[in-house]
C-alpha cells in the first residue's frame, strides 16, 4: 500500500511554522485509490504566518481562525490517528523527506505525541518521489517530459514536471491537488522506468541500502545540488559515524586514489567537509538514491576492494563524520530541539495520560514529565487550547514570549516577524500578486494580530 500525502503550511520553517491542510490519498500497489482524506486545521495563538504561504495557498484570514477547524492539537492528533489505521504504508509524497515530514516530526512533538517517528513504525516505510524523479533524470532521461522554468533551465517542480506529463487541472499548492499530482507521476515512472522503480522501492529498507553499500563493490549514487541536474557520483562504503548509524560515508572514486587510506585526520576532516567533497554523507534511512553497477570500470573496482579491505580506514572516516559538527553551537529554542536525545519510558507513560486527559487534567500531568523540552512545550499547549488552567504569571510570561518573537528586529530570525510580514505584503502588492481585495483582508488581519499580542 501506498500513502501519498501532502501539506500547505504557514511558511517554510518545520520547527517555526505550522501545517494547515493535510491531504492523502491511499492506493494499493497498482495505485488504485482505497481511501482519501483531506482535513484543516486553524491557526496556533503563536504562530504569525508568512504572507507568502497564505498568497500562493489561497488560505484566507477566516480559514485561520475559523473556530469550526480543529486546533493543531487535534489535528496532529487525525493525522496520527490514520497513520496507524493506514499501516502498514509507504508514505510517500514529493520532496516529503526535507519538507513535510519534518513538518509530520515537529506537529508530534510540539503537540506532545510519545512517537515524533510514525511513518516509519508499526512496518511503515517512506519514499520521496522527488528523489526518484533524480534518479530517471539520470538514468532513463527519455522516460519523461523535462519542463523549463523561466530562466530555461529544468524544473523539477511538481507544478511543472506533472503538466509536462499529461496530469491536466492540477491544483497546485492545495495539498490534494498535489498528492493527485505526485501519483500520477509515480504512475509514469512505474510504468517507463520500472528498474530504477525497483531499485528505489528497495532503498527503502536501510539495511538493504546498507548490504548494498558495504558489498565491496563499486555503487552510484544520483544526486541534485542547486539548479544543476541530478548527477550520477560512483563510489565506495568508507565507514560509518559511531554516533548515528544511519550515517555512513560514501567515498567518491573519482575524486580519490589509494592515497586516501593513509590520509591523516585532518585531512579526513576535510575530506568530508570541503568542496567538492571527497566523502559524502548518505542518510541510509532516507531512502537514498543507490545503484548496482553494472559494468565498474577496472580502476573503480580496483579501488573500492581496496577500500574494502581496511577496515581501520573504515572507523577513521566514521569518526570524521562524527566529528563534523562537535563544536556546532547548541540550539537555542526548544522547537530546534527535537532531535536532542529520546524521551524516556516514564515520560513516554506520562505522554499517553496527557493524550487520553481533559485540559484540566493535562495541566497536572505536564507536571510529571522529567523532559523539560515536554514540560515547555506541554504548558505552551495548555496556554493556548486551555489558558483558565494556567496561572495569569504564566500568561503574561507567555503573550510577552510571543510579541518578543513577533516584534523583535534581529535579522535572519528563523521564524516570522513582524518586519518579515511588512517586507512580505510590500512584495506582494508591488508584484501585484493579489487583488486590492485579499491584499486587505491579509493587512487587516495582521493589524489585529500583532496588536493583539502587542497589548
Amino acid at each position: 500500500m501506498f500513502a501519498f500525502y501532502d501539506l500547505e503550511t504557514t511558511g517554510t520553517s518545520p520547527a517555526f511554522d505550522q501545517p494547515l491542510q493535510f491531504a492523502a490519498i491511499l492506493t494499493d500497489d497498482d495505485f488504485n485509490q482505497v481511501e482519501r482524506v483531506d482535513i484543516r486545521c486553524r491557526l496556533a495563538p503563536h504562530i504569525l504566518p508568512a504572507p507568502w504561504a497564505l498568497a500562493v495557498t489561497g488560505v484566507s484570514p477566516d480559514q485561520l481562525m475559523d473556530p469550526a477547524l480543529p486546533s493543531w492539537f487535534e489535528f496532529s492528533h487525525q493525522i496520527s490517528d490514520l497513520i496507524k489505521r493506514w499501516a502498514p504504508a509507504t508514505w510517500t509524497g514529493y520532496n516529503t523527506l526535507a519538507f513535510d515530514e519534518e513538518f509530520l516530526r515537529q506537529s508530534f512533538y510540539q503537540n506532545l505525541h510519545p512517537n515524533l517517528y510514525q511513518t516509519q513504525f508499526d512496518n511503515n516505510d517512506r519514499l520521496d518521489l522527488m528523489k526518484v524523479i533524480y534518479a530517471v533524470r539520470d538514468l532513463e532521461p527519455n522516460a519523461l517530459e523535462w519542463p523549463l522554468d523561466d530562466l530555461g533551465r529544468e524544473s523539477f517542480k511538481l507544478d511543472r514536471l506533472a503538466p509536462a506529463n499529461g496530469f491536466a487541472n492540477h491544483d497546485a499548492h492545495d495539498a490534494l491537488g498535489d498528492v493527485e499530482a505526485t501519483i500520477h507521476v509515480a504512475s509514469l515512472v512505474r510504468k517507463r522506468a520500472p528498474a530504477v522503480w525497483e531499485q528505489c522501492l528497495l532503498n527503502r529498507d536501510k539495511h538493504q541500502v546498507g548490504r548494498l553499500l558495504q558489498s565491496g563493490h563499486p555503487v552510484c549514487l544520483i544526486e541534485r545540488f542547486g539548479a544543476a541536474p541530478p548527477r550520477s557520483y560512483f563510489g565506495a562504503y568508507a565507514g560509518t559515524n559511531p554516533q548515528n548509524k544511519n550515517s555512513v560515508a560514501f567515498l567518491d572514486l573519482d575524486l580519490c586514489d589509494a592515497s586516501i587510506i593513509d590520509a591523516n585526520d585532518r585531512d579526513l576532516a576535510k575530506a568530508v567537509a570541503a568542496s567538492p567533497k571527497l566523502i559524502r554523507t548518505i542518510a541510509i534511512n532516507k531512502a537514498p538514491n543507490l545503484f548496482p553497477v553494472a559494468n565498474p570500470s577496472s580502476a573503480h573496482s580496483s579501488l573500492a576492494q581496496l577500500v574494502s579491505a581496511h577496515s581501520e580506514f573504515h572507523k577513521r572516516v566514521g569518526q570524521a563524520l562524527a566529528d563534523r559538527y562537535a563544536g556546532k553551537e547548541p540550539a537555542q529554542h526548544v522547537e530546534q530541539l527535537i532531535y536532542d536525545g529520546f524521551y524516556s519510558a516514564e515520560d513516554k507513560r506520562v505522554l499517553e495520560d496527557f493524550t487520553a486527559g481533559d485540559w484540566r487534567n493535562r495541566a497536572r500531568i505536564v507536571a510529571q514529565l522529567d523532559d523539560i523540552r515536554l514540560k515547555q512545550l506541554g504548558m505552551r499547549l495548555i496556554f493556548s487550547n486551555a489558558p483558565e488552567f494556567v496561572s495569569m504569571n504564566y500568561r503574561s510570561a507567555a503573550s510577552a514570549a510571543i510579541r518578543d518573537r513577533w516584534l523583535t528586529n534581529e535579522p535572519s530570525t528563523p521564524w516570522t516577524t513582524k518586519a518579515t510580514v511588512d517586507e512580505q505584503l510590500d512584495e506582494i502588492m508591488s508584484g501585484e500578486v493579489l487583488d486590492r481585495g485579499r491584499i486587505c483582508a491579509l493587512q487587516d488581519f495582521y493589524q489585529a494580530r500583532v496588536s493583539e499580542i502587542d497589548t
